[in-house]
């Protein structure tokens, strides 16, 4: 039977959304100590739910579920944990991002961002909250995850996250500004600022499986090239849609002068190496020997000819 995406994504997106929320719901009683002040917590809120593609906990759940060969469940909470606990770091580092000392936008998802709507002090503790929510979330306090496996969750979230990362990546992005990069030194940037944290998403899922030694490469060379496919897309989308399609600022990486694929390749080539790396993560896929990779390979063609 032919994989269809639309109806996998509609089920697991309904859960990713109800888990979130529960993640982002205080349950502690009224006046306890432990009771966080309301105002940040409706702001990481506003950062998190009702909005986003939630791709990367998508990719969680499609690598789990090709490594353990039958669908992610209520059973198993590692899976749906991790896919959450990377999006609370993907929304951390975009509201962090958004603010007037980074990127000083004031759109993201069609909103007002974050800091715009609560003010600059509120933004950055709720990004701060959001970073440590997630880590929260890989480490629940009774056994449903083996210690085992939120210790391998932890590392493969918080590598991706920081210097060697998320973080790395952002800061070569701020010193580059102006600079005419080579096409190795863009690479390295955007594998850093935006390809890591879409292959620790693949990488988590396949964790909570276990998967061997051999699948597990195979899996960190398709999330390499489609976190960098991702990256060339989002590239030509800035140039080529409008900021009522991306629900962000349009033109934005022009206006501010950054290094870009499109302002280093031009449109027609960005848009063929974006295909090529497409053809890279179906390659590492069919080496993977997984017998079923067909939501993985779903949704990289989703990276690669989204409109937003």
């Amino acid at each position: 039977m032919a994989f269809s995406l639309d109806p996998w994504m509609a089920q697991h997106l309904q859960s990713v959304e109800q888990s979130l929320e529960g993640f982002l719901t205080l349950h502690a009683p009224a006046g306890s100590p432990w009771a966080a002040p309301e105002d940040l917590s409706q702001a990481m809120r506003y950062a998190v739910l009702d909005g986003g593609k939630r791709l990367r906990p998508l990719l969680v759940l499609a690598a789990f579920e090709a490594v353990r060969g039958a669908p992610a469940s209520a059973l198993d909470p590692a899976p749906m944990r991790a896919a959450c606990a990377v999006e609370l770091i993907h929304a951390y580092s975009l509201v962090h991002d958004d603010m007037p000392c980074m990127d000083n936008d004031v759109l993201r998802r069609g909103k007002p961002t974050v800091h715009v709507q609560f003010g600059q002090a509120s933004a950055l503790l709720a990004g701060d909250a959001l970073q440590t929510l997630a880590f929260e979330v890989l480490t629940p306090l009774d056994d449903s995850v083996d210690p085992a496996v939120q210790a391998r969750l932890c590392a493969l979230l918080s590598r991706a996250s920081g210097r060697v990362g998320m973080a790395g990546g952002q800061a070569i992005d701020l010193s580059s500004v102006g600079l005419a990069l080579t096409e190795a030194s863009l690479r390295h940037m955007h594998q850093l600022k935006t390809g890591a944290l879409l292959q620790a998403s693949v990488m988590m899922g396949a964790a909570c499986g276990p998967a061997s030694v051999a699948t597990m490469q195979a899996l960190e060379a398709f999330g390499q090239a489609i976190g960098l496919a991702f990256q060339v897309v989002d590239d030509v989308l800035d140039v080529t849609a409008d900021s009522a399609t991306l629900g962000k600022t349009a033109g934005k990486d022009a206006d501010n002068d950054k290094p870009t694929y499109v302002s280093l390749m031009g449109l027609e080539r960005s848009r063929a190496y974006a295909a090529t790396l497409a053809g890279q993560a179906h390659a590492a896929l069919q080496g993977s020997g997984l017998p079923d990779t067909s939501a993985l390979a779903a949704l990289a063609e989703m990276v690669v000819h989204r409109a937003h």
